[in-house]
């Protein structure tokens, strides 16, 4: 009797949990706001750049700072590759610690310096602290650090939710900011002083910029690139991205919630027996931009995870000379699952080829779900 109470106890909860799952799902929208996204006035625009200004160097410092465990891939890689293919400024990326940083998705990185030997060789700070989204909100050395280098002049960039360690560290109070569609409430819960800008890739207020989504590194680096070096070295730069327009634009009510999101990610992750390790063949050179997109869009698709595979166990530089330590050593990797080369494909061209190849391997709807979680617009 006991046996079969607690075997009908835990259908019942079951079916519970199945009755409230199945509503919540229905409850999402069907689709997203997919119309076009309204135009930045000229007035904003210039102001925006004016307020980007290098704050101390002619040639500004930019320090990129990460947490060793672990550190958003895209957020970290993408701007470092594009300030430094820039030239218009000196890019470090730094660690809290000793030690490579593990960047989730995809990738472990050698950083060129930690944050205490910054100090010691800077010690009138950075220009402009660039800060990824991070596996944690309250790492104290971050916070510390991100303090002491605003209260230097430093101008804080939060890309994606990073603004959630820069709301940690006390930055964004009072300030208008945005950040990836999916943090969104857990950022004004936690900071209600924040004056969230709806429908803008890039805000700026007072010394501080926050951006939306993981693909916004690409048209704040530009931002920023103009506002140090002009209008035509940021053209220079989007040309050799593969990126013909950008500007702070954005349409925020096509990226939330939906039910065919929330679909797609409960359906491929029970599909837990097809999951696949996917191989990309680091070679020295490489365009580290491209990499962090095309790995970041393979390990989000809750069936694939993006791995390095090379020759040697030695960190390898990539064109940008960033040391990426590969996951794998081999010689070569199953033809079924290795992933195409990185050759000379544009960022923008290899990040589109690679929802491509992802519609062509698991469906339009897993495209669809790796695309929203990088907030982009295909």
């Amino acid at each position: 009797m006991k046996k079969r109470l607690v075997l009908w106890s835990g259908l019942g909860v079951a079916a519970l949990l199945a009755t409230i799952g199945t509503a919540w799902v229905l409850s999402l929208p069907p689709s997203p706001d997919v119309g076009a996204a309204p135009p930045i006035a000229k007035e904003e625009a210039d102001a925006m750049l004016a307020a980007l200004k290098p704050p101390k160097r002619q040639r500004p410092l930019i320090a990129i700072v990460g947490i060793n465990d672990a550190t958003e891939t895209t957020d970290y890689l993408m701007p470092y590759g594009i300030l430094q293919r820039a030239d218009v400024a000196d890019v470090v990326a730094l660690a809290t610690k000793p030690g490579p940083v593990t960047l989730y998705p995809a990738f472990k990185v050698v950083p060129d310096m930690t944050v205490a030997d910054f100090d010691t060789r800077h010690s009138d700070g950075a220009d402009y602290v660039i800060v990824p989204a991070m596996s944690r909100d309250d790492d104290p050395v971050v916070l510390q650090w991100i303090r002491n280098q605003a209260a230097k002049g430093a101008f804080v960039i939060a890309v994606c939710a990073g603004a959630k360690v820069v709301g940690a560290a006390g930055l964004l109070d009072g300030k208008a900011a945005t950040t990836h569609w999916y943090y969104l409430d857990k950022l004004r819960e936690k900071h209600p002083a924040i004056r969230y800008v709806a429908d803008r890739r890039l805000v700026v207020d007072r010394g501080v910029a926050t951006t939306t989504g993981i693909s916004a590194s690409m048209p704040m680096a530009l931002t920023l690139i103009e506002a140090i070096a002009g209008r035509d070295k940021a053209e220079a730069v989007a040309r050799d991205l593969g990126l013909p327009h950008w500007d702070a634009r954005h349409k925020s009510d096509a990226f939330t919630f939906t039910r065919p999101f929330a679909l797609t990610a409960i359906g491929n992750t029970l599909a837990f027996w097809s999951r696949e390790q996917l191989g990309i063949d680091l070679r020295p050179g490489a365009d580290e931009v491209s990499l962090a997109l095309v790995a970041d869009a393979w390990s989000r698709t809750y069936r694939s995870r993006a791995v390095t595979f090379a020759r040697t166990e030695d960190a390898l530089e990539t064109r940008s000379r960033i040391r990426i330590i590969p996951d794998r050593v081999a010689t070569s990797w199953s033809a079924d699952h290795l992933l195409p080369a990185i050759g000379s494909q544009r960022p923008a061209q290899a990040l589109d080829q690679a929802l491509q190849g992802i519609a062509a391997r698991y469906g339009m709807p897993t495209a669809d779900l790796v695309a929203m979680q990088l907030e982009y617009r295909k």
